[in-house]
């Protein structure tokens, strides 16, 4: 198979897995359900390759089957990898398991990580015919990775120490990925039902200022403090008083949530509504709790009216709340 060609169906190929996009369109919980599943499924990689190496065939019919199977077979894989290596998770062994696997490296835009795959193809625009750009950049690419993961080691390190200074004695401590910089993390303490979680950034010294008139990328950055300085933020997984955690327990428990009970992996009590005549508890995955942003995706909860049945619905912004199912 000619070069540009195998190029060309590579891109394709790595981008096919997202194409469970779609399903998005059929509603937010079948996005949250299905996206990152069977196309990204490691078990059912095989299949998929040589599903797309019968269309390649089929669209370039001078060349059989088997000629695109290994560049196919090699940009899914590298596009799991690619997805594995965040926060949202994958279903890797989908139909078998449902179970979302992801270690939490790499934020899902990454400059850096960006930055270098583009390198490495603009090395390789001009020394062509050579290997040596395509092996150096996935070197570099994967030394990348395996310093975020370090870097992340580091957070969680700070986090126990900080934890036990606090008097919490057996400590759960995650940390997550955050934008702009491999030194910016979220860090989470989990004590039972209480959180607590505090944005730092791993090398700095000195606070980054920032105000309504700078960017948004330094708006992003400036929110992650040196570690000396960190603040920590307290939350609990159904609140603090009593009627509250009834409210929460209640409306988390209903079976029509359940989808929000598997997604969610730091899942917290973002508030509890008593109105005239709804009441609603409502929850967010602190994986995605970016500050600079304006709004935070994947916010969910229960309402019901006057002691009625329990309904979901997605929360938008702050205050708008849109039905699901």
């Amino acid at each position: 198979m000619p070069l540009g060609r195998r190029m060309l169906v590579g891109f394709l190929a790595a981008a096919a897995p997202d194409l469970d996009f779609v399903v998005g369109y059929v509603g937010p919980v079948e996005y949250l359900l299905h996206h990152r599943g069977v196309t990204h499924s490691l078990v059912l990689l095989p299949l998929w390759a040589y599903l797309l190496a019968r269309l390649a065939a089929l669209a370039w019919r001078d060349r059989p089957w088997r000629a695109g199977l290994g560049i196919i077979g090699m940009a899914l894989a590298i596009h799991i990898a690619g997805d594995w290596i965040t926060s949202f998770g994958t279903v890797v062994f989908a139909p078998f398991s449902d179970a979302r696997h992801g270690i939490g490296t790499t934020f899902i835009i990454d400059p850096w990580f960006t930055g270098i795959i583009l390198a490495g193809l603009a090395a390789g625009a001009f020394l062509r015919g050579s290997r040596a750009p395509a092996i150096a950049g996935l070197a570099v690419l994967c030394g990348y990775v395996a310093f975020q993961g370090w870097q992340k080691q580091h957070a969680i390190d700070w986090g126990v120490e900080q934890a036990r200074a606090a008097g919490i004695r057996e400590p759960v401590v995650t940390a997550e990925p955050r934008p702009v910089s491999p030194f910016n993390w979220m860090v989470i303490v989990r004590d039972g039902e209480r959180v607590r979680f505090s944005f730092v950034n791993l090398l700095r010294s000195e606070p980054v200022a920032a105000g309504p008139e700078d960017g948004f990328i330094h708006r992003l950055d400036a929110a992650y403090l040196p570690l000396a300085m960190a603040k920590w933020v307290h939350t609990t997984r159904f609140g603090t008083t009593e009627a509250d955690r009834s409210i929460a327990r209640e409306a988390w428990s209903q079976p029509r949530f359940s989808f929000f009970r598997w997604f969610a992996a730091e899942p917290v009590l973002l508030r509890v509504e008593r109105g005239n005549p709804s009441t609603c508890a409502w929850f967010q995955d602190l994986r995605f709790h970016t500050p600079g942003r304006n709004s935070w995706p994947f916010r969910y909860g229960m309402c019901r009216e006057d002691g009625g049945v329990w309904r979901t619905f997605q929360l938008v912004g702050e205050n708008s709340r849109v039905p699901v199912r």
